[in-house]
């Protein structure tokens, strides 16, 4: 195939360029963590004298690094779809996948580098990012769909998303610890989950009840409304320095994301994969949020003296929730909008199972008192690696050639 007709293919769609970018970003993501892991505890070479402090940059590359290019991809080609509205024109996703993957490229050669060229790389992620929101708005605002509920909710939580990683910019210039928290909580509570929990919301379901209509699959709106409200309140008290009191906000959280695998049938939808692996994404949740409940409360009984268990509820919800329900909407994706049959072989079946497992032991890791267990950390972080691998290498391919249904897109 000559390189002009696989240009054409490969911006072709949103959803093609975006997951391309995607895939290599969050392979590139977990190698530095792999190698900043087996260096500092002295596995392999001596600790990398990073620009920044690992933990920083950690939290940047997880939140803003890897999974907003994934949401993009998925957004800029449902958005039209769920509104009835034009389809974003090419130069829209094209320069904001250009800007957002220079501006990835130039993190990790900050990171050994300059903090003016980690400084230099966010900028050109802002600006991505603009362009992306800027497209997604023409879409909110042209349309005249009567129902714009969730598109609304999961503009706003990406532009505060985009207020996150500036956040972050204005701690790169001063080192003032207040901005780097704000990014971290922020891209955690105000933009993540709500992204999250509202595209779940909106399809889930959808994707239940096409898949096993002999079901009668609820969507209770209420269960919606609450996540996001306690989400909010979740971000506000942690910005507020009063972990002890979360537990007001993430128990009714974790009652929802429970219900929600009630009111959806996940037990039955563990039959088929690609189905399946988008509820086990709510099932962990509310896992995590019933995790964050518990720490919270043995806070507040003991009055801020005593913390359990770490970051395990952080990564449950990362790990266990947002990069399952990522595996699994990335994958949908890509199988139906390249004309291919919507089943998933052995190696992404056991990139599934290995995703569960990373989060299983990178929860472990900070719930399991006793010394070596950095070594959990480095199993999470191999495991994660070879797990992605067969999923790259399968799909890659797919977003430079034609549909295999010989369609458009």
């Amino acid at each position: 195939m000559k390189i002009s007709s696989r240009w054409s293919a490969f911006t072709a769609a949103p959803h093609r360029i975006m997951f391309f970018g995607g895939a290599l970003q969050t392979f590139a993501v977990m190698l530095w963590w792999l190698i900043e892991l087996v260096t500092r505890y002295g596995i392999a070479g001596h600790p990398v004298d990073w620009t920044i402090i690992p933990v920083a940059a950690h939290a940047y590359l997880m939140i803003y690094g890897m999974l907003p290019i994934f949401i993009f991809g998925f957004l800029m080609t449902t958005y039209p779809r769920w509104m009835n509205g034009k389809e974003i024109p090419a130069k829209h996703y094209v320069s904001a996948f250009v800007l957002l993957m220079l501006g990835f490229i130039g993190f990790y050669i900050g990171l050994l580098s300059s903090r003016f060229m980690l400084l230099f790389s966010l900028a050109g992620t802002l600006a991505g990012w603009g362009i992306a929101l800027y497209a997604l708005l023409r879409v909110l605002l042209d349309t005249t769909h009567p129902n714009k509920q969730h598109p609304k909710i999961i503009f706003l939580a990406l532009f505060m998303g985009w207020c996150g990683l500036l956040a972050y910019f204005i701690w790169l210039l001063g080192d003032n610890s207040a901005w780097l928290r704000f990014a971290i909580q922020a891209g955690l509570w105000l933009f993540l989950l709500p992204v999250f929990a509202s595209v779940a919301h909106r399809m889930i379901p959808f994707f239940t009840g096409s898949a096993l209509p002999f079901l009668r699959v609820a969507n209770p709106l209420w269960t919606w409304r609450v996540i996001l409200a306690c989400s909010m309140v979740h971000g506000l008290l942690q910005l507020a320095g009063k972990p002890e009191w979360l537990w007001l906000c993430d128990a009714p959280l974790a009652f929802a994301a429970f219900f929600l695998t009630y009111a959806w049938k996940s037990r039955h939808a563990l039959r088929i994969p690609l189905l399946g692996i988008l509820h086990i994404g709510i099932v962990w949740l509310g896992i995590a949020m019933l995790l964050f409940t518990l720490q919270s409360f043995v806070l507040f009984l003991s009055h801020g003296a005593t913390v359990i268990w770490g970051f395990a509820p952080l990564h449950a919800l990362t790990i266990g929730c947002f990069a399952t329900l990522m595996a699994g909407m990335a994958t949908r994706v890509t199988l139906g909008h390249s004309g291919l049959p919507m089943k998933v072989d052995m190696p992404v079946k056991l990139m599934f199972a290995g995703m569960q497992l990373v989060a299983v032991l990178r929860v472990l890791a900070d719930m399991l008192p006793m010394p070596g267990t950095y070594w959990l950390y480095i199993a999470a972080a191999v495991i994660w690696l070879a797990c992605l691998a067969p999923w790259v290498l399968r799909f890659l391919p797919v977003y430079w050639r034609p549909r295999a249904d010989g369609r458009a897109g």
